[in-house]
């Protein structure tokens, strides 16, 4: 079960002759909805869509597991009976402005960043909780769920808080892998829900509950595993790295750009970078950024869909491809982009600002967007390289953006790097390699999943072109957005 911020899927994995083969039996949109107090999940209805999708699985084959993964931050508070306290918001709500602020007015940000080593973000939980800190539920609460700690519970009537769910949180101890209770009292948040520990990918939680089993058919009484909770983090495991010196970018909604490494960095230098050090399989970290990603695109359709223009997402790819190559550059991270509304305007206004003309078709707007992230890719490498003091050799682009042709050339281009593509569907590949390894039908490491996923799944290699026009492109990025590699954009903040 694959829970992403823009759509759904569940997915029957088979493991045969050394390599596992994917089919999505159900996929569905992920539709917030906007009531008085703020902007929500539809947690209720994603449910009931991840019941039918068992429900069809269960109909093709016996089910030896089921693992959860979804986008990470959001949370459910619980009771002391795990039942659910109020509605679980949308990361994008705009209730989180001034929370930064107020959370740094407690616990500093370099000593909040030397423990958690989390890149600032509004939509990190720490903050998020803030917002809720005086009000009933957090008062009430006994226990914490993000959002595949939630769903699990559902399913089977156990609640664990998975590790690497819990490192997007920014309130867990970057080095232990255990919450960061002296930080979580200093900034006056309940002790009670960060009571227990995390638990490891891998961890049996028990069966589908009989309850379920109208909807859910025969994947009752299937056992559910904990799995990498964070489907970034699923999506590293199903990476077919090279070599050590060979980054991920699991692009999606979401872009995370970063490398696998042994330790967290948490030093001065990776804070004023904004990096963030996530736990993956195996204690793991994942140094990386995160980037605004296709969330750009996504919105841009759905603007002009409600404008009476529905596009799909080819026919856009395609205007893209055909536009002037030279389109006006912005940073995709600037904060008037994080919330919902009119991103084609508001790309426009960056345009302005920066001194250019702004993108005049859609084709421009979404070329715009593709050579702009593509720069800001650019960028993240270079702070990885500076604050671990190595080289990136190749780019692993996985995920929803590896079959984004256009997008996937020109980041090889502006990366000047190799970069291979591939396996779109890493996420829940990671999902299964990880039940099977957990059900004892896959051997230990972490090497020999990621042998089983290069045997999975097909890449397409992309070559960096020669010529000057990458140079002078980001050349021009980095003039237009006043970035550069030893400086961050300030953190972002809504409303600012």
């Amino acid at each position: 079960m694959d829970l992403g911020a823009d759509s759904g899927r569940v997915v029957l994995g088979r493991l045969e002759h050394g390599a596992v083969s994917l089919e999505v039996v159900h996929r569905f949109t992920n539709r917030p909805v906007r009531l008085p107090d703020g902007l929500h999940w539809n947690l209720l209805g994603l449910f009931a869509d991840t019941l039918e999708g068992l429900a069809r699985a269960g109909a093709k084959a016996p089910l030896s597991g089921v693992g959860i993964d979804s986008w990470g931050c959001d949370y459910g508070l619980l009771d002391g009976s795990s039942q659910l306290l109020g509605l679980p918001f949308h990361y994008r709500d705009e209730r989180t402005h001034a929370m930064i602020d107020r959370v740094h007015e407690r616990v500093s940000r370099e000593e909040l960043y030397s423990v958690t080593g989390i890149q600032t973000m509004p939509i990190n939980t720490i903050f998020q909780l803030m917002a809720q800190a005086e009000g009933s539920a957090a008062q009430a609460a006994e226990r914490i769920a993000l959002v595949p700690d939630l769903f699990a519970l559902w399913l089977t009537g156990v609640l664990a808080n998975e590790v690497t769910a819990a490192s997007t949180t920014g309130l867990l101890d970057a080095r232990s892998g255990g919450w960061a209770r002296s930080l979580i009292a200093r900034l006056g948040f309940p002790p009670a829900p960060f009571a227990g520990d995390p638990v490891e990918p891998g961890t049996l939680l028990g069966p589908v509950l009989a309850l379920h089993c109208d909807l859910a058919g025969a994947a009752t009484g299937a056992p559910v595993w904990t799995v990498a909770g964070h489907d970034t983090a699923s999506a590293f495991v199903a990476t077919p790295l090279l070599g050590p010196r060979d980054a991920v970018l699991s692009s999606g909604t979401w872009s995370l750009l970063g490398l696998e490494v042994a330790e967290p960095f948490l030093g001065p230098e990776a804070a004023a970078l904004n990096l963030t050090n996530e736990r993956g399989l195996d204690g793991t970290i994942r140094l990386l950024r995160n980037v605004m990603g296709l969330w750009l695109l996504q919105e841009c359709r759905r603007h002009w869909a409600g404008a009476g223009t529905p596009w799909d997402y080819d026919e856009l790819h395609v205007l893209a491809a055909s536009a002037p190559a030279d389109v006006a550059l912005f940073d995709p991270d600037d904060d008037g982009l994080l919330t919902p509304g009119d991103i084609p305007a508001r790309i426009a206004a960056l345009c302005r600002a920066g001194g250019q003309e702004p993108p005049g078709t859609p084709g421009e707007t979404v070329r715009s967007i593709l050579v702009s992230l593509a720069c800001k890719y650019r960028l993240v490498l270079e702070r990885l390289e500076r604050v671990t003091q190595s080289s990136v050799e190749r780019v692993h682009v996985v995920g929803g953006g590896a079959r984004n042709e256009l997008l996937c050339q020109l980041t090889a281009d502006l990366c000047g790097r190799p970069l291979l593509a591939g396996p779109d569907e890493a996420t829940a590949l990671g999902n299964v390699l990880i039940q099977a390894r957990a059900a004892g039908a896959l051997g230990g490491s972490l090497a020999q999943l990621r042998e089983v996923a290069g045997a999975s799944a097909r890449t397409v290699a992309y070559e960096p072109s020669d010529d000057r026009r990458a140079a002078d492109t980001y050349t021009r990025f980095i003039a237009v957005t006043g970035l550069d590699v030893e400086r961050s954009s300030r953190p972002t903040v809504v409303g600012s």
